[in-house]
């Protein structure tokens, strides 16, 4: 491996271990700034942190490697995504920094639920942090595969001694460095590696497309077309070979974004709510350049693939192997920086956000009641080392499949919290019962539905997205059971 790879790499690691350090300084002295960064995010640095914290190594890995193998109809993901992320901005993030304040400066999302619904209080926090912890476990091991999937594909057989395989290095590599700048510099600095990161992230997909189409060996948009229909017409349609189901599957990922909460709390942490429009306006700028790269990088890559009778054995790796084929090593590193951004910006936030339910929501309200800030900020430490072992273990399987791991979690949130975050922020008879049956309901229906294989194959026909089943559960148990129950004392005024 060519020294510039690892020159870059290095100091991309130092940049992200440096902010650690300097946030650790700046806002680690209480629950708040460890947790939520004492709510002083820029409506720039809260943008990308959202961009970012949400894309991660599925957009360079999993959403190309959909479009290199069954084409444009697999872009329907990136298109609900995209819509999905544009009504959370506009409904979801003005109302939930300023109620999570309104309601007891909650911190974190079951804080704000337990105090938005005070009777059922305990159950909330308890249930909301369970399924917190349980798909975050599984989310954060998606990003592990993808570093484990980097070091397997671009330094083969580097790491490979002592039985330690290329891919568990990986594994061990990218979970250390996330550890080191989450663990030291909380909130703040997942936040600022995040904006960062999205600043690599996106750069990288804006030349990676460019270099396949228009460099040595690209020969253009029509050589690429017709190369492309010569292997098959429908890799450029973004309909034909697609069923009304499998179209539903695809747009329907845009449900997710209401219940994903290492997204949502970053609308927590703008600095003021005034700043929100902006913060969105940035954000969709961000996601529809980033969304547009991956899909190009996808579909190009296959016929720049084709054109050069390259082999792709997994094409979730097409990004790894173009970068190592196409560039000089500086920038090689500089691309593989860019994924590895794409992965750690994610993993961090779920880890923290793992973390402060743990924090919050087992040991200050079953251990330790007493606890003083200095001594929570300690425990969250801890209990973000202990999620990433976790993780670590789902992730050790070298055949587990990103955008496998990612949609399986991605639709857990969306059922559980999705429906639930909604109506509790926009429709005032919802109450603490429902706000349980939505959760319970919601996530139960997914591990069902998956357990079941029926997001493979139902009755006989394509399979059908777990969220799907999950999100409308979840919507009808808070809507019917917050109707023919009255909590006491719930029906607040709901703050616009």
């Amino acid at each position: 491996m060519a020294i510039g790879v690892w020159i870059s790499l290095f100091a991309y690691f130092a940049l992200m271990v440096a902010i650690g350090v300097y946030a650790m300084r700046k806002a680690t002295s209480s629950s708040e700034d460890y947790m939520l960064g004492g709510r002083s995010l820029s409506p720039k640095v809260a943008a990308l942190s959202a961009g970012a914290s949400d894309m991660s190594g599925w957009l360079l890995l999993g959403l190309p490697g959909a479009l290199f193998a069954s084409g444009l109809g697999s872009a329907w993901i990136g298109i609900g995504l995209l819509v999905g992320a544009f009504f959370n901005w506009t409904l979801v993030a003005p109302r939930l920094r300023e109620q999570t304040v309104h309601y007891g400066n909650a911190i974190t999302i079951p804080s704000f639920l337990a105090n938005r619904f005070p009777t059922r209080a305990l159950s909330l926090r308890t249930v909301s942090a369970i399924v917190i912890v349980i798909f975050f476990a599984v989310y954060t091991a998606s990003g592990l595969v993808a570093g484990g999937k980097l070091f397997e594909s671009a330094f083969a057989g580097i790491f490979n001694f002592g039985g330690l395989s290329d891919y568990s290095a990986g594994l061990i590599i990218t979970l250390g460095v996330v550890l080191a700048y989450t663990v030291v510099g909380g909130f703040l600095a997942v936040s600022m590696t995040d904006f960062v990161q999205g600043c690599i992230m996106m750069l990288a997909l804006i030349i990676m497309p460019a270099v396949v189409l228009f460099g040595e060996g690209g020969g253009g948009f029509s050589q690429a077309t017709q190369t492309l229909n010569g292997v098959d017409p429908n890799l450029l349609s973004w309909t034909n070979g697609l069923t009304f189901i499998g179209w539903l599957s695809a747009v329907t990922w845009g449900l997710g974004y209401f219940g994903q909460p290492h997204i949502i709390v970053r609308f927590m942490a703008i600095r003021t709510l005034k700043e929100v429009p902006t913060a969105r306006n940035i954000g969709m700028g961000w996601m529809a350049i980033s969304l547009i790269g991956a899909v190009s990088l996808g579909i190009f890559g296959r016929a720049y693939a084709v054109r050069n009778g390259l082999d792709i054995e997994d094409p979730e790796t097409i990004f790894i192997v173009l970068s190592n084929l196409l560039f000089h090593p500086l920038i090689t590193g500089f691309l593989y920086a860019a994924l590895l951004a794409a992965v750690m910006s994610t993993i961090s936030s779920q880890l923290l956000v793992s973390s402060s339910s743990l924090t919050e929501d087992f040991y200050r309200l079953f251990l330790r009641k007493e606890a003083t800030d200095r001594e929570c900020v300690n425990v969250g430490r801890i209990c973000v080392v202990l999620v990433g072992l976790v993780a670590l273990v789902i992730a050790s399987d070298p055949n587990s499949q990103v955008l496998g791991l990612v949609s399986n979690a991605w639709a857990g949130f969306g059922s559980a919290f999705g429906p639930l975050i909604i109506l509790s922020l926009m429709w005032q008879r919802t109450n603490g019962a429902g706000a349980i049956a939505g959760m319970v309901v919601g996530a139960l229906t997914v591990i069902i539905w998956i357990s079941l294989g029926w997001n493979a194959s139902f009755m006989g026909g394509p399979g059908v997205y777990e969220i799907i089943p999950g999100f409308i559960a979840s919507m009808l148990a808070i809507l019917v059971v917050s109707s023919v129950t009255a909590d006491a004392g719930e029906y607040q005024h709901i703050t616009r």
